[in-house]
């Protein structure tokens, strides 16, 4: 039986505008599955709007409209841009839809069967102005561990550390402020830590699914021990209710990976199957290969809770979950000051988008590394690759038989077949043509492993053959004696761009189908066995295939972001932040729910009181991320004593655990010991700022470890 491929990518939360870090996962996914399409594999691209949870809920309660007009509206947004940068699902939903409450109902009801759901009676937070319990995105305090004012009640968004709305100090409503009580609830808890789950999640960590790196992270979690899943909400929530329990609703994270079943039915349904035929075809059949892209921010949900759900409801297992890195731009993580939190559209207006999909393509990989976008790279590579490499090559051959021999193809001194044999070496143009076979098998090979960068590497080397042949053999010479040899040398080029064209597709499918038409031939299919099969017949009418972009495009586009977000600052209503276990899930970074102001100066103390503190100079000598934590890293710090110090900062939003290596900081060398996340930390390395802005305080000169700030 022939294989299916599915190809999920993360769902975009329904809150908010897309950004360039989106992009990095939608269109590695499209390239991908564009691949597989000409290779003549089956594959589909599902994805679909998240559309459920506290922050939709909030977000709409303080535009005074309904969630689900919220949605429609971020939906039609999102359709918008995705098709500004070609991004094409064969799917493309929502999470609200009947048909995903359809298919939540019955994986609910088979994780029931299996013994895999209790009842569980726990303290909820209640506000008696408001007559509910609070989400814990609807509770606002301090936080227990660092004493910051205005925090969520289940995360501190400056020292990262994880708490119960229980422990947050002098907790208020959201909604209200008034001061909540502790009140009882019951809730549905999914119970992955039975022993056969945790079995079940050991076997496929260990199975290939995952990348190395990410099986070795998500096996430290398993053996750190996993806690049950509450999978309900109380009311009033955006999202479904919990059949036979009244007042309660589906936990966001149940229903929206289901969504992409839900999704995926819709276009079974689109073919002519039915509910059941779809559901069984695509997720209950070995025919299917299930595929996920997700960011690094999801890894826990997408590798135990999901393949958990799956295993236990008897559905098709993921075979891959491909995990990619962040976007950084410039070195450093988008910033909104910066200018470099920018959305799809703002970008769209200034900068073609299918310079961006070029960029990403080359940058991409099969690992789980950050891609960087260098504005100044991103100028150079467009230009120096896509324009004067590519386009120039399509341009030059064409116009030249154009304006020169009748705008006509002719002949060349090899067979198609011919070409399709190993490299000689000697340097004749069936030489040449093999190389370029060559080169086109192995980004065959590269675009079905997703080594995207590898792929647009054989492609340029492709380009180079073409170009470097046109400018040795200078058909403008030729001419003058052998009208024929130049036309063969400029059919020659024109293959090179056939292939060009074609393996381009998955890429810069615009770019690639004008240079099709430039040619005169129509290209559907990507195979290394149809080139150098151009020959004897018209070519297309002139056009130019890609502009040049300049360094001004780019920094309009970044003044634009800049008055964007500047205007988005001061709107209560565009928030996009989910849950605290959800934050960024869809790509979408943590974003506060009220806005952020300077807290006020705290009472005055006398200088002896200060002189209390110890404070040194440390030297960072190593680094690593506290698992199970976005923001708390461990860092090993010297002091100038006996031993490095172990101390806790909550800097890993901000700082990947390499940057600080080497770095001087300014310690509090007398702190009590604490314990975050149950590691002791033994004193607390000095920041300023909150948010994208913070900043360890560094010293900028090689003083000893040890030595002492005043």
């Amino acid at each position: 039986m022939s294989s299916r491929t599915l190809l999920t990518a993360a769902l975009p939360y329904a809150n908010g505008s897309l950004h360039l870090g989106h992009l990095v996962e939608y269109c590695q996914a499209d390239m991908y599955v564009r691949a597989l399409k000409r290779m003549g594999r089956d594959a589909l691209y599902i994805c679909a709007d998240d559309t459920h949870g506290t922050p939709i809920e909030l977000n709409a309660q303080r535009q005074g409209i309904e969630p689900l007009a919220l949605v429609s509206r971020y939906h039609d947004e999102h359709k918008r841009d995705f098709a500004r940068f070609d991004v094409a699902f064969d799917n493309f939903g929502l999470t609200h839809s009947d048909i995903n409450r359809a298919v939540v109902e019955r994986i609910y009801a088979e994780l029931g069967k299996k013994g895999l759901l209790e009842d569980r009676e726990m303290d909820g937070i209640w506000c008696e102005v408001d007559k509910r319990f609070l989400p814990d995105r609807f509770i606002r305090g301090t936080c227990p561990v660092c004493a910051s004012a205005d925090q969520y009640g289940d995360v501190c968004e400056v020292c990262g550390s994880t708490y119960t709305p229980q422990e947050l100090k002098a907790p208020r409503c959201a909604l209200c402020g008034t001061t909540p009580v502790v009140k009882k609830t019951t809730h549905v808890f999914f119970k992955i830590s039975r022993d056969d789950m945790v079995g079940f999640l050991r076997k496929w960590i260990d199975s290939g699914s995952l990348q190395q790196d990410v099986a070795n992270y998500v096996r430290n979690w398993i053996e750190g021990g996993l806690k049950d899943w509450c999978i309900t909400r109380d009311g009033p929530y955006f999202g479904f209710g919990v059949p036979n329990k009244p007042g309660k609703f589906f936990y966001v994270w149940l229903d929206a990976p289901i969504g992409y079943i839900a999704s995926s039915i819709e276009w079974g349904q689109r073919q002519g199957m039915s509910f059941d035929d779809a559901f069984n075809t695509l997720w209950r059949s070995s025919s299917t290969r299930v595929e996920h892209l997700i960011g690094k921010d999801i890894v826990y949900f997408h590798t135990l809770f999901w393949p958990a759900v799956l295993h236990a409801a008897e559905l098709t297992l993921p075979s891959k979950v491909h995990v990619h890195g962040m976007l950084t731009i410039d070195g450093e993580k988008m910033s909104k000051s910066r200018g470099t939190f920018i959305n799809a559209a703002t970008f769209a207006d200034h900068v073609d988008p299918q310079a961006l999909r070029y960029y990403y393509a080359c940058k991409y990989g099969a690992a789980s590394d950050d891609l960087d976008l260098s504005f100044d790279d991103f100028v150079l590579r467009v230009n120096g690759e896509l324009v004067n490499k590519h386009a120039n090559l399509f341009s030059r051959c064409t116009q030249f038989l154009t304006q020169k021999l009748d705008g006509k193809l002719g002949d060349l001194p090899f067979g198609a077949k011919e070409a399709q044999g190993e490299p000689s070496g000697d340097g004749s143009l069936l030489d040449q043509a093999r190389r370029v076979v060559q080169s086109a098998r192995k980004a065959e090979q590269f675009f079905a492993n997703r080594e995207l960068g590898q792929a647009m590497r054989e492609l340029s080397a492709i380009a180079d053959i073409g170009n470097e042949y046109m400018q040795s053999a200078k058909p403008w010479d030729q001419l003058k004696t052998d009208p024929e040899k130049a036309r063969e040398t400029c059919t020659f080029a024109a293959n090179v761009c056939h292939a060009l064209a074609m393996y381009l597709w998955p890429v810069v499918p615009r770019f690639s189908e004008a240079g099709a038409a430039l040619l005169g031939s129509t290209i559907d299919r990507m195979s290394s066995e149809l080139l150098f099969a151009e020959r004897k017949r018209p070519i297309g009418p002139q056009q130019r295939l890609f502009e040049r972009i300049d360094r001004a495009q780019v920094d309009k586009v970044v003044e634009a972001s800049k008055q964007t977000m500047a205007v988005a600052s001061t709107d209560k209503t565009t928030s996009t932040a989910k849950p605290a276990a959800a934050q960024g899930a869809k790509g979408l970074p943590p974003v506060s729910a009220a806005p952020i102001t300077v807290a006020p100066l705290k009472e005055t103390v006398a200088y002896t009181d200060f002189e209390k503190l110890d404070l040194r100079v440390g030297l960072v000598t190593a680094a690593e991320r506290v698992p199970k934590s976005k923001k708390l890293l461990k860092l090993m710090v010297d002091l100038g004593e006996e031993k490095p110090r172990q101390i806790v900062a909550g800097l890993g939003a901000v700082y990947e655990p390499e940057m600080l290596v080497d770095t001087r900081v300014i310690v509090v060398a007398n702190l009590a010991p604490a314990k975050l996340m149950g590691i002791e930390s033994q004193g607390m390395v000095l920041a300023g700022g909150e948010g994208e802005s913070l900043s360890v305080l560094r010293i900028d000169r090689d003083l000893k470890p040890g030595s002492g700030v005043r």
